[in-house]
């Protein structure tokens, strides 16, 4: 997960391949609620791990629910049969709506001494019509802050079931689900209704809760979207196990990417068009504006169809999440697109009209907007402008607007706080960087060269990390790829250079930090020993494992960018790297540094040899035939003599934003 200030997307050409797509955020918490009013254990698979996931599994440990983790499979036994706590428990629910709600209402009609929180966003975000029908029933519920808004304070209802319990269902359906997963536990002798005031929004996710209802033994029935029953006698029964579909909304984005990219089409597996979730009627969506879908039971292949794509008008009260995609694929149709019937997206992780709109305006689209409708008119060839995304906190709008990195415009994109996408989707930069390509040009390369103990591994690891970019430590290369050949039973001599060859064009090396892993496992100490090093010399002599070093070497240069240091990186490697930073410091400073790490690893060392050593070192390097040691013509020069890492990573920083076209 790219955990950055910001994550700067190259211009992006096209996208082929298979995308595989993390559990349904609103199937998993509704299953780890219902598995936790249960009696017994229910093994659940495939569960999403996110942020909103992660909120729930701590509430329920804290009510005393059994919960073992494995992975996506999680093993919850249930609260069932047994008596709930009576201490007082202060829950903090993060900005999971999926989560408060539910759980309020359970919490509610069980009754204790709850205390519910959650970050500054949730406590602007409405729950009063929940707290109102829970009021209705007899529950106690306080506000802590402000009428109508968490936090919440529950203690012990005096339960009334003589009357229907009405709740408004035109702000969030979440409500209406919430009382449908809390009802049962008061439903022992006596039937109880449900009535829906207003419109009932959202009718698809209300599909989903009764489908899981059933799932787990209570058979919820309905007249229309006006009212629901729940029979008397109603209990939860556990499923034993249950799997999570992958989850609709996510593929909303894989859906717009294939209409969109050129390439030979994305597959979505983990969900098709037998899903019980109403968002994945996206892809009817999506197909009248032009995508090619064909689908499956788990699967959907898309491909790009008419184009540019066809402007369209809709209501998109079915798909209130996934319409958000449709507000950006809308910038790469023939004209205007509507999005009706959206007046839930002013109550979500933020106001998501008001965003969709600002955001697509910096990029340089007409964009109009209304109580509950927004109106996006195309961007042509010329128009794009590059833009930095705030991204609310919100992890729709950070996957929505990765979107507009394929303009024809061919402009970047930035989208800030990249990390809010762990709502629902840690992974999601990585799965569209594995399907997503473009030319080599378009993907920013940072050299960092210098002598050897300039710190320039540390240097080029932290900015890396600070960037989210890959890194490659090509000293290491070396001293790996020698490491390798002795593992594979090699000498390392010119007799099997042809096989040290061939092993070293397809090493499975990646660095971490500082760290060093070949075929996942952790090398970094044996290859940085003094043996190690003494290995590196010998397999650096020979000509065609530099030639296929120099092809691994190429093999870096990854979305969403590379940082690489070494002694010839931004000379021979990547002479066209738009930032080439030389660093040094004196021959003293790099004894003293090194003289450091020796002796907290235990080695005795004296420092005037390790002087003389780097001096000598540095007058071969420069005064080799192959790849000399000397600064790029266009390098910038950083002396870290008397700079902290910090203050060389700043420079740096400073350097390289100095260079992109974001304001």
């Amino acid at each position: 997960m790219f955990s950055t200030a910001f994550l700067d997307i190259p211009a992006l050409q096209g996208a082929s391949g298979t995308v595989t797509l993390p559990g349904s955020k609103s199937i998993s918490n509704r299953v780890l609620l219902l598995s936790a009013l249960c009696q017994g254990t229910t093994v659940v698979h495939d569960l999403l791990d996110s942020d909103d996931t992660r909120v729930m599994l701590a509430a329920l440990r804290q009510l005393g629910c059994g919960v073992q983790v494995d992975g996506t499979t999680v093993t919850i036994t249930g609260l069932g049969g047994r008596a709930w706590p009576t201490e007082a428990i202060e829950f903090f629910m993060g900005n999971a709506g999926t989560a408060m709600r539910p759980l309020t209402a359970a919490l509610a009609v069980q009754g204790g001494d709850f205390t519910l929180k959650g970050v500054p966003r949730m406590h602007e975000r409405p729950i009063g019509d929940l707290v109102d029908a829970l009021r209705e029933l007899g529950c106690s519920i306080d506000y802590l802050g402000n009428d109508g808004y968490p936090p919440l304070r529950v203690r012990q209802p005096t339960l009334r079931l003589d009357k229907p319990i009405p709740v408004r269902g035109d702000v969030s359906s979440q409500f209406l689900t919430a009382l449908l997963m809390a009802l049962p536990l008061a439903a022992q002798d006596r039937a109880i209704t449900i009535e829906v005031v207003g419109e009932l929004i959202s009718k698809p996710y209300i599909e989903i809760t009764l489908n899981l209802l059933a799932r787990y033994g209570i058979a919820v029935e309905r007249q229309g979207w006006e009212s629901f029953f729940i029979p008397a006698g109603s209990r939860y029964q556990s499923p034993g196990s249950i799997h999570v579909e992958a989850d609709a909304s996510s593929a909303s984005y894989f859906i717009a990417l294939g209409a969109i990219a050129n390439g030979s089409g994305i597959r979505i597996q983990g969900v098709g068009a037998d899903s019980i979730q109403g968002d994945i009627r996206f892809m009817d969506a999506a197909a009248q504006m032009g995508a090619q879908i064909t689908s499956g039971p788990n699967w959907l292949e898309i491909q790009r169809g008419a184009w540019p794509l066809k402007g369209i008008t809709l209501d998109c009260n079915h798909i209130p999440d996934a319409a958000m995609t449709l507000a950006v694929m809308a910038l790469y149709a023939d004209g205007p697109t509507t999005l009706r019937n959206i007046a839930s997206w002013r109550v979500k992780e933020t106001d998501r009209i008001v965003a969709m709109a600002t955001e697509s305006r910096k990029l340089g689209a007409t964009v109009e907007e209304g109580p509950d409708w927004i109106t996006i008119h195309p961007l042509p060839t010329g128009k794009w402008q590059s833009a930095s995304i705030h991204t609310y906190d919100d992890h729709r709008v950070a996957m929505c607007f990765s979107l507009a990195a394929f303009n024809a415009d061919q402009i970047p994109v930035r989208i800030e706080d990249p990390k809010c996408v762990a709502k629902t989707f840690p992974d999601y930069f990585e799965a569209l960087f594995s399907v997503a390509y473009t030319a080599a040009h378009n993907i920013p390369v940072i050299c960092i060269d210098g002598p050897t103990a300039s710190g320039k591994g540390t240097l080029a690891s932290r900015v890396a990390a600070a960037l989210g970019y890959n890194y490659l430590d090509s000293g290491a290369l070396y001293r790996v790829t020698a490491h390798a050949a002795l593992q594979a039973g090699l000498t390392l001599e010119a007799a099997d250079e042809a096989a040290i060859a061939a092993l070293a064009r397809h090493l499975p090396v990646r660095f971490e930090g500082e760290q060093v892993l070949l075929s996942n496992v952790d090398v970094t100490d044996a290859i940085r020993s003094e043996q190690g090093g003494m290995n590196a010399s010998k397999v650096s002599v020979l000509p065609a494992v530099r030639e296929a070093l120099v092809q691994l070497q190429h093999s870096f240069q990854r979305l969403p960018g590379l940082l690489a240091d070494g002694r010839d990186m931004g000379t021979v490697i990547f002479p066209n790297a738009p930032l080439k930073v030389f660093l040094t410091a004196s021959a003293a400073k790099r004894a003293e540094r090194r003289h450091k790490q020796l002796i907290l690893k235990g080695f005795s060392a004296n420092i005037e040899s390790l002087r003389a050593d780097l001096e000598a070192r540095d007058a071969r390097d420069m005064s080799r035939s192959v790849a000399p040691l000397k600064p790029a013509q266009d390098a910038l020069q950083l002396d870290n003599s008397s700079l902290t890492i910090e203050a060389s990573v700043e420079q740096v920083m400073v350097w390289w934003q100095s260079r992109q076209v974001f304001g």
